[in-house]
């Protein structure tokens, strides 16, 4: 299929399902780098987390979908797809160049990760919440790569800054209760710091083509 398949075997089924959609991909020399049209788990490195979103609301600003980190490895909303932003081409096995804008499409519910001028619940800081039906959202959606070299690489912690709100993806350790126990905070924050690096976990990773041009009619 073209694929390097480091996903838990629960999680296969759904993977399996969504690659049969993309249609075959053409094999590289290597994984280095993340691609486009990607479906991958997010660790955050400094609390052990991956990023996470589930139909359940937030009580309170936006009222959208809520985006948390769990401590589980084999959770399948965990799975985010790597897409480009509304107006931005990101070709299928295309290495993500670092200062590319990109969004993340969660896999289970079809919304994006998102963030806005609301206040998060636990920690007083900016939101982040999963938008949108069917992978179309707004323009909030948008979030730019970054990272030290030209691409980024799949051994690299990056970070998440978002192109409307100049915030970074960041997990600063509050937790909930009730409904969602023990699943952390995720949030938007000002600053670059130890909370807000990003590590690709498991995952279904598309292999760049080697053919010039190939993939150029499977914009994502």
């Amino acid at each position: 299929m073209g694929c390097d398949m480091a996903a838990p075997v629960g999680a296969l089924g759904m993977l399996l399902s969504l690659l049969l959609c993309l249609g075959p991909v053409r094999a590289s020399d290597s994984y280095e780098y993340v691609t486009c049209g990607s479906v991958i788990k997010l660790l955050n490195q400094r609390h052990g987390v991956r990023l996470h979103s589930h139909d359940v609301k937030y009580g309170s600003g936006s009222g959208q979908q809520s985006v948390t980190g769990v401590e589980a490895s084999d959770d399948a909303n965990s799975y985010w797809r790597i897409r480009g932003k509304i107006d931005g081409a990101c070709f299928r096995g295309t290495p993500i160049k670092c200062g590319q804008a990109i969004r993340l499409t969660h896999v289970n519910t079809g919304k994006n990760l998102h963030t806005h001028h609301f206040s998060s619940p636990l920690s007083n800081n900016q939101e982040v919440s999963a938008f949108g039906d069917n992978g179309e959202g707004d323009d909030l959606d948008s979030w730019t790569v970054q990272c030290s070299d030209t691409y980024w690489e799949r051994e690299e912690a990056v970070r998440f800054k978002h192109i409307g709100t100049d915030v970074y993806l960041t997990i600063t350790g509050e937790q909930y209760s009730h409904p969602i126990r023990g699943q952390r905070e995720v949030h938007g924050m000002s600053t670059p710091n130890a909370n807000n690096y990003w590590k690709v976990m498991e995952g279904v990773f598309i292999k760049p083509s080697t053919e010039p041009g190939a993939g150029k009619h499977d914009e994502l």
